[in-house]
């Protein structure tokens, strides 16, 4: 199930991580001497996790539901991202994701996704956690990877539960149907539903195992993810935070690099 952090409002949690990071001098200035030391100890390591979320994919302009088009304005993901509005209406839920579908079929990664990708070919013991639903990790390379949150490009069968790989855009038909002649659902995490549990153990027992975690473009509020950096920390690890704000997680960091992941990325993993 996806769980904010204890129930604070997001302005609340804004505004005390900003606080606390003002305060830490640790993160004043990351340009200064941080890249280095994340860099040497990205050669050092020999167990590697890397947690991604929304900012990856946000650099190479992935489109949120709330983007032009008109008929998605009058909705909230609440509203239509649970079990019960897909009972209640299957084609309006499809309509949205396949709307999703068309409009990220024509992105292509950026060179953050490519960096990470690298990184999975570099380390032999490596796992990438993402909580992004687009592919695009998949699409640059990486193949050592749970995806916390599913797949817009898998399909999961109400009535045999059979899972199946489309990427077809735009579908053909909306709902899809089953061989079996059931109802395709989107193999996605929805609001109330429990993550993958397979992929969740694998990626705590990564990070329990990990001496780097590196964290990119995740907001740090939404468990359980949110609690694999922590765990990584907590088992010893060394904890490199890329984003373009602070968030929960960032006191705790063992290093903080604010901006965007493909500034920070490319020259932390030394690629020419």
């Amino acid at each position: 199930m996806l769980v904010f952090l204890d129930g604070m409002p997001m302005g609340r949690i804004t505004s005390h991580v900003r606080h606390v990071v003002m305060r830490n001098d640790r993160f004043d200035n990351p340009d200064s001497g941080a890249l280095d030391r994340s860099t040497q100890r990205l050669r050092e390591a020999r167990r590697v996790i890397v947690l991604t979320g929304a900012g990856v994919s946000a650099e190479s302009d992935v489109p949120t539901f709330r983007g032009p088009g008109g008929l998605w304005r009058r909705y909230r993901s609440e509203e239509l991202a649970t079990p019960e509005a897909f009972a209640r209406d299957p084609r309006l839920v499809w309509e949205w994701y396949a709307w999703r579908r068309d409009r990220i079929a024509s992105v292509a990664p950026n060179a953050a996704h490519r960096a990470i990708a690298a990184l999975d070919r570099r380390f032999p013991d490596f796992l990438l956690a993402t909580q992004n639903v687009d592919g695009l990790h998949e699409v640059a390379g990486s193949r050592r990877m749970v995806e916390l949150h599913g797949s817009l490009w898998r399909m999961r069968c109400l009535r045999c539960g059979a899972i199946k790989d489309d990427r077809r855009s735009p579908l053909p038909r909306l709902p899809p149907q089953c061989a079996c002649g059931g109802v395709l659902r989107p193999d996605v995490v929805w609001f109330g539903e429990a993550l993958p549990e397979e992929a969740l153990k694998s990626a705590f027992d990564a990070a329990g195992a990990a001496d780097l975690a590196l964290v990119v473009g995740t907001s740090s509020l939404v468990y359980p993810a949110a609690s694999i950096p922590r765990l990584a920390r907590k088992a010893g690890a060394f904890v490199i935070e890329i984003n373009t704000e602070p968030t929960p997680l960032t006191p705790t960091a063992d290093v903080f690099l604010r901006g965007p992941a493909t500034k920070w990325l490319p020259p932390l993993i030394e690629e020419k």
